[in-house]
């Protein structure tokens, strides 16, 4: 072409190319009107002709019209970054590049969509956004065949199949597919929570977090168990549900070998082993292993009752009591003890039961050193030494140390005799009375006079009986 071209503009030729058209474009050659001179036509303006596939890259064989156009592109193979941002220190291989990348710290944002009024500081931007308005999804992956409206979103989901994790925090070494999430997660490491919520104040370390709360706040529950039917407002509860009705336990405590469907509850489970308690009452300074034993204990400070039986109308703090409460009214005793065969309707009164059969004491009076099976036992008994009296009634003002003998004497007022003696029809309103009374008629006598040794069936007969004797002894 440059002979031809040499050919064409020579002396030898002159008659001739005075006839030819200076843009003629058969040799693929650009024409501008820029005067250039050589030897033999000094004063000559001629075409300048420019191949326009010239300047080769010699790595990605791209060809480019401009030298300098070649040498900005030659940057990208070099992996030379000479511009840098003086906001964040972020470095370019391009000042075009530098020059984009600056619009990011201006919050000005320029281009505007004209479906949803969206504004973008890229132009770039607002192209990939647009894109979620046409439904066009042209992007399918070649594993499962999902399909995408942007080429990156696919490049970045292509990650879930390949399982390379080439992004490591640096703090906690836990390695990511994307960058995105390794951000994310750095937020946990820097305590930092920008995200509030305009509801009730909360805080959160990201806005994914953030919109999931609001959710508690809408009451909208769109996850349905199909099982049960019973609805949530997070799709991670839902399945965190479901585990529920596979009875599956793969969350085993290395400890006690005690399973779990879910890896929360095993967490929660640890903390008995660790005997941590790092959740502190600013009422009394009692401490607790679980931050949500400590909201049940305030409601102790606070007095308020909000759960009612529907038998009875008592009143209860925490749904557990109330729960519990209900057992009386059903009558129901699932719990049966494998030594005597006595039943009861609470596993934990149960297991209080069995330290009868073990006759371990371990709960010792620091006044009397009478010891206890139970700490709820001693407690009471401490109120002995105390000589404090907090439970009045209300009708004859009498006062008790025990919650338990308030009760029992609030049942004298009431006239109401709920136990019945099966030999002889007799009514009582205690147990504790009937259970005295039946004594009578098994003629067991196991309280004896250590004076005269006369037995008695009950112990306040003994009693009344111990006054004759002192009275015998006032008039010796």
């Amino acid at each position: 072409t440059e002979q031809k071209y040499a050919e064409l503009y020579s002396p030898n030729h002159r008659s001739q190319t005075e006839d030819i058209d200076l843009k003629c474009t058969s040799y693929k050659y650009l024409v501008c009107n820029k005067p250039i001179y050589s030897q033999s036509y000094p004063s000559r303006q001629l075409p300048v002709l420019i191949n326009e596939t010239f300047f080769k890259c010699s790595v990605s064989n791209k060809s480019f019209s401009q030298k300098s156009t070649l040498n900005t592109h030659l940057l990208v193979h070099s992996n030379e970054k000479h511009f840098q941002c003086s906001v964040c220190n972020k470095s370019f291989s391009r000042k075009s590049n530098l020059n984009t990348h600056l619009v990011v710290h201006s919050n000005e944002k320029h281009f505007k969509c004209s479906v949803c009024n969206k504004s973008f500081s890229r132009k770039s931007n607002l192209n990939e956004h647009l894109v979620v308005h046409s439904n066009e999804k042209h992007f399918k992956c070649s594993v499962c065949n999902k399909s995408f409206s942007r080429k990156s979103t696919l490049n970045t989901h292509l990650l879930v199949h390949s399982n390379e994790k080439h992004f490591q925090c640096s703090v906690c070494n836990k390695s990511f597919s994307r960058k995105s999430n390794l951000n994310t997660h750095l937020v946990v490491h820097s305590n930092e929570k920008h995200f509030k919520c305009s509801v009730c104040n909360k805080s959160f370390s990201r806005k994914s977090n953030l919109n999931t709360h609001l959710v508690v706040h809408s009451n909208e529950k769109h996850f349905k168990c199909s099982v049960c039917n019973k609805s949530f407002s997070r799709k991670s509860t839902l399945n965190e549900h479901l585990l529920v009705h596979s009875n599956e336990k793969h969350f085993k405590c290395s400890v006690c070998n005690k399973s779990f469907s879910r890896k929360s509850n095993l967490n929660t489970h640890l903390v008995v082993h660790s005997n941590e308690k790092h959740f502190k009452c600013s009422v009394c300074n009692k401490s607790f292993s679980r931050k949500s034993y400590l909201n049940e204990h305030l409601v102790v400070h606070s007095n308020e009752k909000h759960f009612k039986c529907s038998v009875c109308n008592k009143s209860f703090s925490r749904k557990s009591n109330l729960n519990e409460h209900l057992v009386v009214h059903s009558n129901e005793k699932h719990f049966k003890c494998s030594v005597c065969n006595k039943s009861f309707s609470w596993k934990s009164t149960l297991n209080t039961h069995l330290l009868v059969h073990s006759n371990e004491k371990h709960f010792k009076c620091s006044v009397c050193n009478k010891s206890f099976s139970n700490k709820s036992n001693l407690n009471q008994h401490l109120l002995l030494h105390s000589n404090e009296k907090h439970f009045k009634c209300s009708i004859c003002n009498k006062s008790f140390s025990q919650k338990s003998y308030l009760n029992k004497h609030l049942l004298v007022h009431s006239n109401e005799k709920h136990f019945k003696c099966s030999v002889c029809n007799k009514s009582f309103s205690q147990k504790s009375t009937l259970n005295k009374h039946l004594l009578v008629h098994t003629n067991e006598k196991h309280f004896k006079c250590s004076v005269c040794n006369k037995s008695f069936s009950q112990k306040s007969h003994l009693n009344t009986h111990l006054l004759r004797h002192n009275d015998k002894d006032m008039y010796v």
